[in-house]
């Protein structure tokens, strides 16, 4: 009878615990890491499909170098649940996501066996080869490995980083997980042999000696004695070539869910003395092991709640349209009288709805992959052609083509239409993904109009208006989640450019709120006025140009003037003080207090309790403004 526990999992926290392995013990402990991962995430939703294709991937790095001594990145970080399992955070993987518990992606303060922290895409290698180098600079001994997805390959900073590698002699280990069979061939048993033989010792050392004594021939045999052997290993390796080109010694394709094959190149490449970057490509399954992921056409990429059993996602009723979905409807209805409009997107069509763009317009919509750079710049060539380019990205993902967005759009006054979603807290993506910092670096700059909807139909209206608009940049900015359950239009309305509006009339105190912090702001005015303070309620909807009218106007009429925003210092509020200060405004007595979020990143939590921390409710609304006042928050009504 074996005395093997019923399950390895329950005896392994850290990897040295699996280290003595055998293959069938590391198949066993898999598919328990595997069934692990999907119950957590049943639980807390997050992302799924990527994890479940690197299980054996996982288990096999963790057997095989010896981390945390051996750096291993993960790119983007959201297929490293599998990696948490086993680094010491199996107890806690019911927080995922959750406030005060794990990260949905690496990050360097919750454990060691996370060198690099990530959450956006393409990183890994930049910093893993920053790793490599600095080892050799000290003199120390250690594995670095990255771990890059295919999707990832489509950013221009891997081939930076690669050509870079390539030139390099520091010994770095990429691996490339390819999930989709998108640039691999088929791949079996002969694949498997050859790729063991091209990592092996032995074959390393005699093509080093051939490099040798290829070195010692004339230059022009030197080169064709280069070509033949690199000929010859491309043509039995059955790929590889650009890799070659950068500089990479390449191996693969192999299976990455057969221990049998990966274990033995694994170790060779762990064992060899090559010194030149290595890349192994493996070809994987995303959802690998679970039905219902296999059988969706995201692979359950990123979910929420779902019964383990059935895969039946729990989706709770919205109670309004989706911001994004909102975004989409409105560009759909400006397309539909402008053939002129185009959209563009970096590698992200449902997440910014421009899905159902290229549904209803297959020709004029452009997915250009994980290349926000590259998206930006293709727009404003579109725009100098004539036509009406709206470029989608998320907040977070815009600031990667901030270069382009000055340098290309702004300092030309191309008229390209940023659509910026995910702006303000995101919820359970934290700070990786949060759209704290548009407002203040787009902002700065000038010649453009940045418009911030408070609701959905106010969104409607923001995407009419930069359709409109033909002689300069247009920016505008929406959270992630529902609006707040409007009647909308049709089509936009063409909003008169700079001018904000008036909600609600009051005394004393004035709320002038940029974006969908308007909810808030007349919730705080609900209270204010209950306590004998009614208070003015204003929308910016702009951002730039200001509504100086509008400005001054609540400047005159009221004691306290309070800005808010869900952006960073440095934003509206700056400013709003900015133009005061220069208008004279601040020299008679008007207290100011801007509303921004805190100088520091926030962690991932429910979007309300991450606006209770920032002080962005109404609550602390109402506690701003009675403090400003010198009023006690317990005070009664006067």
């Amino acid at each position: 009878m074996s005395d093997k526990p019923a399950r390895l999992l329950d005896t392994v926290h850290v990897p040295p615990d699996m280290r003595h392995f055998s293959v069938d013990e590391l198949r066993q402990l898999s598919d328990e890491v595997r069934r692990e991962m999907i119950e957590s995430v049943s639980i807390t939703g997050g992302h799924l499909g990527a994890g479940l294709g690197v299980v054996e991937l996982t288990v096999a790095l963790h057997h095989v170098f010896d981390t945390p001594a051996d750096r291993l990145i993960w790119d983007v970080g959201h297929q490293a649940y599998p990696h948490k399992i086993l680094t010491g955070r199996r107890e806690r993987m019911r927080t995922l996501r959750q406030g005060g518990g794990l990260s949905g992606f690496t990050k360097r303060s919750e454990s060691e066996y996370d060198p690099f922290g990530a959450g956006h895409s393409s990183t890994s290698i930049s910093a893993g080869l920053g790793m490599a180098v600095a080892r050799d600079l000290k003199g120390e001994d250690f594995n670095v490995i990255a771990v890059i997805g295919d999707g990832a390959m489509s950013a221009g900073m891997v081939y930076e980083a690669m050509n870079n590698a390539g030139s390099m002699d520091s010994r770095l280990v990429v691996i490339l997980n390819d999930n989709d069979m998108s640039i691999a061939p088929p791949v079996g048993a002969m694949s498997a042999y050859l790729s063991r033989l091209l990592s092996s010792r032995p074959y390393l050392s005699i093509r080093h000696f051939a490099k040798d004594l290829a070195a010692m021939l004339p230059p022009p045999l030197e080169r064709a004695a280069r070509r033949a052997e690199e000929y010859a290993r491309g043509f039995v390796s059955g790929g590889g070539t650009l890799f070659e080109e950068l500089g990479f010694y390449y191996v693969g394709p192999i299976d990455g869910h057969n221990f049998d094959h990966l274990l033995p190149v694994l170790k060779n490449v762990r064992d060899s003395d090559e010194t030149r970057p290595v890349l192994i490509h493996l070809v994987t399954k995303k959802g690998r092991g679970y039905p219902p992921a296999e059988a969706a056409a995201d692979k359950y990429h990123g979910v929420g709640r779902f019964d383990v059993v059935t895969g039946a996602l729990a989706k709770p009723k919205a109670n309004a349209p989706s911001y994004t979905s909102v975004f989409a409807r409105g560009l759909l209805a400006e397309a539909a009288h402008d053939d002129r409009i185009v959209a563009i997107t970096a590698a992200m069509p449902a997440g910014t709805g421009l899905d159902l763009f290229a549904e209803r317009h297959p020709s004029r919509c452009f997915d250009v992959g994980i290349a926000e750079q590259h998206a930006v710049t293709f727009a404003a060539g579109m725009a100098c052609e004539g036509f009406k380019p709206f470029c989608a990205l998320y907040s977070s993902f815009l600031q990667r083509g901030y270069d382009q967005v000055v340098h290309d759009v702004v300092l030309q006054k191309l008229p390209v239409r940023f659509a910026i979603d995910r702006a303000g807290l995101v919820g359970a993506d934290g700070a990786t993904h949060a759209g704290a910092y548009d407002l203040a670096f787009l902002g700065c700059l000038p010649d453009l109009v940045f418009m911030c909807p408070s609701d959905e139909a106010e969104l409607m209206h923001a995407v009419a208006t930069a359709a409109a608009l033909d002689d300069l940049p247009s920016f505008f900015r929406y959270p992630r989640g529902e609006g707040v359950g409007l009647d909308l239009p049709d089509r936009g309305q063409v909003l008169e450019i700079g001018k904000g509006r008036i909600i609600r009339e009051g005394s004393r105190v004035a709320l002038l709120s940029l974006g969908t912090r308007l909810a808030e702001s007349l919730k705080a005015a609900d209270e204010l006025a209950a306590r004998g303070l009614p208070a003015t309620v204003a929308d910016a909807r702009f951002m730039k140009p200001l509504d100086e009218a509008l400005i001054l106007r609540l400047a005159r009429e009221h004691e306290v003037l309070v800005t808010v925003e869900e952006g960073s210092v440095g934003g509206f509020g700056s400013h709003v003080l900015h133009f005061l200060a220069g208008a004279g405004a601040l020299d008679h007595g008007l207290k100011v207090r801007p509303l921004a979020l805190p100088d520091r990143f926030i962690e991932h939590d429910s979007p309300q309790a991450q606006y209770d921390q920032a002080g962005l409710n109404a609550p602390q609304i109402v506690t701003c403004v009675l403090a400003a006042l010198g009023v006690s928050a317990s005070a009664a009504r006067g």
